[in-house]
């Protein structure tokens, strides 16, 4: 079995994270921390985990997590970074869900989240933890950034693109939708869905942080400079993420169809729809899937 610990288990990463746990065969969870809920049971903040988990939890420290073989940090930006080295020192893998370890320039990172990075050194260590690109090297990394809702998203759609050299790098364009728990379970009058309903804004349009992290990503696996303008909307939905995004073709002639089944023909929590199909966030909420379809515009619109 693989013991697993989970820091900051009361936010919507921590809870997701404990769910899909619990039907894992091969993991038990011995750890679930939370400052906020410290002594409470896991089972009482979250009724439907009843059965699955009777810990409590506790605070963050690394003697409660050090005996663990796995910690995930459900935690907000800037938290994992203080932990990490000395989990890792302990021989524990540590897979991060914020965006503590994903870019590889610290300069980068501390222009977009603020501050100084507390272990700059371990940026190049760390693994992209996008299995679609990097399967391999997360089986045996020991430090995984887990990618961002918007870069996942966009990276997915323009990955066989890129790969079959079909796309004009120059001109790329993401107009993205998420619903209102991509800003976490902190309160916040902006996320209320009193707030949000009947509502659709975009936000961050001057640049939003995880624009680096999704060029980053494109760049790497393009091995050349890209241009991507990128808009995030928030729109009146409680989870879900809607990415619609413009590429101009080399090749018209090209069968997008075909070349998308190819490429994500044996990844698992991807799913090509069929030529006319379009995707539905309601047919994703809850699953570890994502769901894609191509569409070649007319020429001249």
């Amino acid at each position: 079995m693989i013991n697993v610990g989970i820091v900051g288990g009361t936010g919507y990463t921590g809870v997701e994270l404990l769910r899909l746990l619990a039907m894992h065969p091969d993991v038990n969870v011995n750890v679930v921390t939370s400052r906020a809920e410290k002594g409470l049971r896991v089972d009482a903040v979250y009724p439907n985990l009843r059965g699955f988990n009777h810990l409590c939890f506790v605070e963050p420290s690394l003697d409660s997590l050090s005996g663990c073989d796995v910690v995930f940090f459900a935690t907000p930006n800037a938290i994992a970074m203080h932990m990490a080295k000395g989990l890792l020192d302990a021989g524990v893998k540590v897979i991060d869900l914020s965006a503590d370890f994903r870019l590889k320039d610290v300069a980068t990172w501390q222009k977009w989240y603020g501050g100084e990075h507390a272990c700059p050194e371990l940026l190049n260590e760390a693994v992209y933890g996008l299995p679609e690109i990097n399967r391999q090297a997360i089986r045996s990394a020991q430090l995984v950034a887990n990618p961002g809702c918007y870069p996942t998203a966009t990276q997915l759609g323009f990955l066989p693109l890129i790969a079959a050299n079909a796309i004009d790098l120059s001109m790329l364009i993401a107009d993205v939708k998420s619903g209102v728990s991509g800003a976490g379970r902190s309160a916040s009058v902006g996320a209320l869905m009193s707030e949000t309903g009947e509502s659709f804004k975009a936000y961050a349009v001057a640049g939003h942080r995880h624009l680096p992290e999704i060029i980053q990503g494109l760049k790497h696996q393009a091995s050349k400079e890209v241009s991507l303008t990128f808009t995030p909307h928030l729109v009146p939905m409680i989870r879900g993420i809607h990415a619609t995004l413009y590429a101009p073709l080399k090749d018209r002639k090209l069968d997008l169809q075909k070349m998308f089944e190819t490429f994500y023909q044996d990844e698992p929590f991807v799913d090509v729809l069929a030529a006319g199909e379009h995707p539905d966030t309601g047919d994703v909420r809850g699953v570890n899937r994502c769901l894609l379809f191509t569409s070649l515009k007319m020429e001249g619109l």
